[in-house]
């Protein structure tokens, strides 16, 4: 049995050589059904491991040999754990459904058979991460994603945008990379070994262990955590690296909601779940990450505010609530974390599909100002879409305000030293959230049409390919935080008791009416943020452009994006290409490697031309030369 789980993630692998060696010539427009074919099967398989996880099974086994060198072996092997099985169902549930979804999106584009084949690859590569029994081929599935993403983002190669885009992924994340791959190392040097049973077994006797690390003497527990956490501020677009997600948008809208918001930006969030031993042993790596999801929480929301590109006020929002996400951990809340990235999945992937289906009828318009009134035309689009921003809103009943709340209440009543602090940033977040996520609703779809005449004329629902795909997520949207239903309002947690085993789950150490406090505030901040984007862009909306001609400096600063951008590109990016050029290429190539290459070359010339003189063909020339010899020859014997 143990063996099938290997189907998991090596059917979508088989789809992805099919479809690219045999999709151009002959598979064609149906290239689409051996990658959904092949994701459907791991999502059985998926289903097959949870139930087996559920009664209590716990699978750890190596497939085969990968490295051996002396006394390091590392095999590719699974650990299948009530961890696992979440990202299992995340990422399998999601990649299926959008697969589907592309169906309808990329019909008649050229690239068909390569767009399905690096959904394909993307799939294999995020179970392969989630899946992994070792740090090694943890990076080896994180860096396959990456990989993906820079296939994916630039899917549109001939658009220099998007092309563009893709490299600025891919370079981003090299910077967040190059940590964690030291922090793998500096496992290996502290545990001889990068299996993660026996490192996480032997991480509490490690707990007061301190090193010398760059000539400062440091706690080593905090140095590995902090370093692991590179890779995931990376990947999952924290500040200081958030820039790439963003522009991320400009691949197809089905690779943003696989990638960008369902599956491979939550990585990051995974692997500080998965290593909470080695986090738990440091405050200081705990109140790090913390910090850092809190301010970029807050950070995104604000940029949020003022966005008018459909899909980058939804990126924005994957930002901030990964930055709950990673609130939460820092607090020792890792199971809430986890149970957020679970319910977000659902909600954020069905907010970029209705992205996308709005994109569609709109002809890829993505200007909401250009926009309004298509609920008209696009009911089942605009019905899911305005489930999915209450869902994301906090309003009780649906997947987002259980696994929310939950984080608030730990932030608030949990042992941290920054908890009361994080909690009132995520709760002005919430706000916020709210806020954006109705008025992009109000502008899309209420009031007055404001895009063109032809645009109007050819608006219409997306075919049942796109639609289907949408209502599901919907119900995952509205029912996947059933299963964390607190026991203050009668639920079970049972969530919370899934993943106590491999998580644990700390108690809140607030009276009841503190937790009822606390729920009822995020309750109130949400729907106020849906009343104040009501009243602004409903009942009075022409409030909006006195708003920001009165704090226009505000407004530019947040439109900007605080002018991160314009700062890396200052301080990084032109005193980059000014080395390059002056340095690498005007000193280093061109006056010492081709003087090098051009310049022994051109002494050999200039030593062959002055010896072929002396070949002139005349006895004469050929007689001095030997006379010339024999009396050199005379004298050094005289000499001596």
């Amino acid at each position: 049995m143990m063996t099938s789980y290997a189907l998991i993630p090596f059917l979508p692998l088989a789809a992805f050589v099919i479809n690219i060696l045999f999709g151009r010539k002959y598979l064609k427009e149906n290239a689409h059904w051996v990658s959904i074919s092949a994701v459907a099967g791991s999502w059985v398989v998926a289903m097959m491991a949870l139930v087996d996880v559920y009664s209590g099974a716990k699978i750890n086994y190596d497939l085969y040999t990968w490295i051996l060198s002396g006394g390091f072996k590392v095999s590719v092997g699974f650990l299948i754990d009530q961890l696992t099985v979440v990202m299992l169902i995340v990422v399998t549930t999601c990649s299926m459904l959008i697969h589907i979804y592309s169906v309808g999106y990329m019909h008649g584009d050229p690239g068909y058979y390569r767009f399905f084949s690096y959904l394909s690859l993307f799939t294999f590569s995020m179970l392969m991460l989630v899946m992994a029994n070792n740090f090694l081929q943890l990076y080896f599935g994180w860096e396959g994603v990456g990989l993906c993403s820079y296939f994916l983002i630039g899917y549109y190669f001939d658009k220099k945008s998007a092309s563009d885009a893709g490299k600025k992924a891919f370079i981003v994340n090299r910077f967040g990379d190059f940590g964690f791959g030291i922090g793998i190392f500096l496992i290996f040097l502290t545990f001889g070994n990068v299996y993660y049973e026996p490192v996480f077994s032997q991480a509490g006797s490690f707990a007061d262990t301190t090193v010398n690390f760059l000539g400062f003497d440091v706690h080593l527990m905090t140095l590995i955590a902090l370093l692991l956490f590179c890779g995931s501020i990376g990947k999952s677009a924290q500040m200081p690296l958030h820039v790439w997600l963003p522009d991320a948008m400009e691949g197809p809208t089905p690779v943003s909601a696989l990638i960008h918001a369902a599956t491979m930006v939550t990585a990051g969030v995974f692997l500080v779940a998965r290593c909470s031993p080695i986090f738990s042993l440091s405050e200081t790596a705990l109140m790090v990450v913390a910090l850092t999801g809190a301010i970029t929480s807050l950070f995104a929301a604000t940029i949020g505010l003022v966005q008018n590109d459909l899909k980058r006020i939804i990126a924005y929002s994957t930002v901030s609530q990964l930055g709950y996400m990673f609130l939460a951990c820092g607090v020792g809340a890792y199971t809430a974390g986890v149970f957020h990235l679970y319910t977000h999945a659902f909600f954020k992937a069905l907010l970029f599909l209705c992205a996308g289906s709005v994109m569609h009828a709109m002809g890829g318009e993505l200007n909401i100002q250009k926009m309004g009134n298509l609920k008209k035309y696009m009911p089942i689009t605009y019905m899911t879409m305005l489930i999915a921003s209450f869902s994301i809103a906090g309003i009780p009943g649906l997947a987002g305000f259980f696994s929310k709340d939950e984080i608030l209440w730990l932030a608030y009543s949990g042992p941290s030293s920054v908890g009361k602090f994080v909690w009132a940033i995520g709760t002005l977040v919430a706000f916020l959230t709210a806020f954006y996520s109705f008025r992009l609703i109000f502008l899309t779809f209420h009031g007055k049409f404001r895009g063109t005449h032809e645009q109007e004329h050819h608006l219409h629902e997306s075919p049942k390919s796109m639609t289907i795909p949408l209502m599901v997520l919907c119900v995952g949207a509205v029912a996947a935080g059933w299963v964390g239903i607190p026991h203050l309002v009668g639920g079970g947690a049972h969530f919370a008791e899934f993943m106590k085993p491999v998580l644990g789950h700390p108690e809140g150490h607030g009276t009841h009416a503190e937790e009822w406090m606390v729920m009822g505030i995020s309750v109130l901040v949400g729907l106020a943020g849906i009343g104040l984007a009501y009243f602004m862009y409903i009942v009075r909306p022409e409030l909006p452009a006195r708003i920001s001609q009165q704090f226009a400096a505000i407004h530019r600063i947040l439109f900007n994006k605080y002018y991160v951008d314009e700062l890396y590109d200052f301080i990084i990016i032109r005193p980059t290409i000014w080395i390059a050029k002056n340095v690498l290429i005007g000193v280093t190539d061109a006056r010492i490697i081709e003087a090098i290459v051009n310049g022994v070359p051109n002494a050999i010339a200039a030593f062959s031309s002055g010896l072929r003189k002396v070949q002139t063909g005349l006895m004469q020339h050929y007689a001095t030369i030997m006379a010339t010899g024999i009396l050199l020859i005379i004298a050094m014997m005289l000499l001596r």
